[in-house]
């Protein structure tokens, strides 16, 4: 987070990563500046700590002397601004480090930052557990001022008083300590696992000679391997763990000994099964995890950690999701057992009997390209990375009446990252930075993270929002741009659709502007909403056109991408559905005395089609649930589906780049941040309540699809 603009003259390589000289802590350090964007080049791995140290004791000592008024005569702006004001100050310093922990990660950094891990989960405890503190909230809800307060003001307060009860201001002294405890050594243990699968997809790597093992592969997948080989001074080609490389090989590679070899290394990661068996085993963290969850759970008087979970969301009860997904599950199923049967008939008119998890990509691409003559890779060449930016800004740009421009002097982290800024009529409403590439030293996976919040500060000024958007994507090789695949695109726009959430709120007041404060299975409408737009030919249009010649994509290419969208549907639904199911099992149940792997083969009796091999073990790198923010909430993304499908049926009828329509939703949705429940918000857009028939329809899960 940040504020006071810092400009850089020059990309420093290697500041980000800790690969610089030793400097002196007591030196200006930039985490303790002002600064409007965070001053990436500038921040080192010995500035963390004594950052963090110093403005947690001066937070302490300032929420000391805050509350030595009198609770009654506490007001909005002397409590929640004031207390916003500390928050601030925390997370200006704390959110460019986590940040660049993730995208710039190195065993320096790493070091810092674990050790301040359980310094803010202290801190955090204790003012989750300050009774004089909640005693001043209780007060500003009952007192006279309330009555005039805004809905985002009696929300934030609900929530907060809500959040007081979830940190343990209700135990005795010794539950609130065993409270800390358990919530220091969850944060440590949640890093600890991010880690371990980091550094197991970084520990293997396959070295290929013979080109002739690469036959298959698109020329763009082998020249991204040979600039991998390159930087490690190898001659040929390197194959890693990193998703574009290993999407590249299970989707395209004609040897099979190698797909299998490529998907034992991945499905095996951090385990004690694979080729670095042991090395890096994530289960006794994930035991631990779960073990302190179901614990904390029951030290707050709930069952287990799935009701704890439900506790902040917008499910009502654990019979309500697991209806929910179970429900699913049974109108979709058999159109997965359709869509495998057919993927097991051609894969044997191939020649392979005896389909295995590692043929599944190779065949399934295979038969896309039989059945609608449509080549995944060939699309490339029409959705190049600034033709999708322009045409993802134009669409937004049409619907929410924004501008968006590139800025260029700014501090930054990584030469590729670049910087963008929000604008209505002139006025800047947020900035955000994309970090789009893969490389070592990144997190897997793509993200939305908001590095500021909106809010009016206790002097009156408006701060504006800043969010971090990051993918791993397949980088430019050479000359040629990066070109993108479809469902690149597909999760590009996914990700801005949380960042315009964050980015176009018009809440002020910080508990519920942006992101904050919405109900977690809530929060992926946005980004599932702007899905829609990669599917439409409006859409389409805008954010295609060939690299060299700027050709639209043709008619023929957009008619079979349009019939082939929803390909294996229900393949792709009951594997999303074996994900959301496990992990609500494993936190509604703890288990019941099963193992994880139990517990996993339980539901995939359930709801899978096709088995995969023993040894993999998928549980020891699902980030999501055991390093995220989705412990018993992955069903989140199948419920927020089917309010962002339900809420994409108006412009359906309206029309998909409709400014009123689009206008309605940025009001009733994006703006509106978390100043009220998901339902309300939700029903002012749409009129009536969600049905999932327009999910099952975007899908293609109807008996008229059959």
């Amino acid at each position: 987070m940040s504020v006071s603009v810092v400009v850089a003259t020059a990309y420093t390589p290697y500041a980000a990563l800790g690969l610089f000289e030793k400097v002196n802590p007591s030196m200006s350090n930039p985490l303790l500046q002002d600064f409007d964007l965070p001053p990436y080049a500038a921040i080192r791995p010995e500035h963390v700590e004594p950052a963090v140290e110093q403005i947690l004791s001066e937070n302490r000592a300032a929420i000391t002397q805050l509350l030595t008024q009198p609770a009654s005569q506490m007001t909005w702006d002397s409590l929640v601004v004031a207390l916003d004001e500390i928050g601030e100050r925390l997370s200006k310093a704390w959110s460019p480090v986590r940040h660049l922990n993730s995208v710039c990660n190195s065993a320096e950094l790493r070091t810092a930052y674990e050790a301040c891990l359980p310094k803010l989960s202290a801190y955090w405890t204790e003012l989750g557990q300050n009774r004089t503190l909640f005693d001043a909230y209780q007060a500003l809800a009952q007192s006279p001022e309330a009555i005039g307060f805004d809905t985002a003001q009696q929300t934030i307060l609900k929530n907060t008083v809500r959040d007081f009860r979830l940190s343990g201001i209700d135990l005795p002294e010794e539950g609130q300590q065993r409270f800390g405890a358990i919530s220091a050594r969850l944060s440590e243990l949640g890093s600890t696992f991010s880690n371990q699968v980091l550094d197991a997809t970084q520990a293997w790597t396959r070295h290929i000679t013979d080109e002739s093992q690469l036959m298959g592969l698109p020329d763009s997948a082998k020249a991204q391997m040979a600039q991998a080989a390159k930087g490690k001074d190898l001659a040929g080609w390197l194959i890693t763990l990193e998703f574009p490389s290993y999407y590249a090989v299970m989707t395209y590679a004609d040897d099979r000994a190698l797909r299998q070899e490529l998907y034992t290394a991945y499905s095996t990661r951090a385990s004690d099964q694979g080729p670095n068996a042991g090395q890096f085993d994530n289960t006794p963290v994930m035991l631990e995890i779960l073990d302190l969850r179901q614990e904390l759970a029951q030290l707050l008087g709930y069952a287990n950690y799935a009701e704890l979970s439900l506790a902040t969301k917008m499910a009502e009860s654990v019979e309500q999701v697991t209806h929910f997904l179970q429900d699913l599950a049974q109108r979709s199923k058999g159109f997965a057992e359709r869509d495998l049967a057919e993927l097991r008939a051609f894969a044997t008119e191939q020649g392979v009997t005896d389909l295995k998890s590692w043929d599944v990509g190779y065949f399934s691409e295979k038969l896309r390209q039989s059945r609608y003559d449509l080549n995944q890779e060939e699309l490339r060449a029409w959705f190049p990375i600034d033709k999708v930016l322009s045409g993802l800004f134009a669409i937004v740009q049409r619907l929410y009446g924004i501008e968006i421009r590139e800025l260029h002097d700014f501090e930054s982290w990584h030469p590729d990252v670049r910087l963008f800024e929000i604008l209505e009529q002139g006025t800047s409403l947020g900035r955000f930075f994309f970090d789009l590439y893969a490389r070592p030293h990144k997190r897997g996976g793509a993200w939305m993270d908001g590095a500021r919040d909106k809010r009016r500060t206790a002097h009156g000024h408006v701060q504006s929002p800043v969010a971090n958007l990051v993918c791993n994507f397949t980088p430019a090789v050479g000359d040629q741009p990066a070109l993108l695949t479809h469902d690149e695109v597909t999760t590009l726009f996914h990700e801005f659709g949380h960042g315009l959430h964050h980015l176009l709120t018009y809440i002020e007041h910080a508990g519920a502007s942006g992101i904050n404060g919405v109900a977690w299975d809530a929060v992926e409408l946005p980004s599932q909403f702007m899905e829609n737009w990669c599917w439409e030919p409006e859409g389409l249009a805008l954010i295609s056109g060939h690299y060299q010649s700027g050709e639209p994509l043709p008619a023929e290419k957009l008619e079979r991408m349009l019939a082939a969208k929803n390909f294996q549907s229900g393949l792709m639904m009951v594997r999303q559905l074996e994900f959301s199911l496990f992990d609500f099992e494993l936190h509604a149940t703890h288990g019941d005395g099963r193992s994880i792997l139990e517990v996993l083969e339980k539901v995939r009796d359930e709801v899978s089609v096709m088995r995969p091999p023993a040894e993999n073990r998928f549980p020891n790198s699902f980030s999501h649930i055991f390093a995220g923010g989705y412990a018993a909430g992955y069903y989140s993304y199948k419920w927020a589906e089917v309010l962002s499908a339900d809420a994409f049926s108006r412009f359906e009828e309206e029309g998909v780049l409709n400014p009123e329509t689009g206008r309605s939703f940025r009001e009733a949705i994006l703006a509106q941040g978390g100043s009220q429940e998901p339902m309300v918000l939700f029903v002012q857009f749409r009129g009536r309540e969600p049905s999932i028939d327009a999910l099952l329809r975007h899908l293609g899960l109807t008996a008229e699809a059959a």
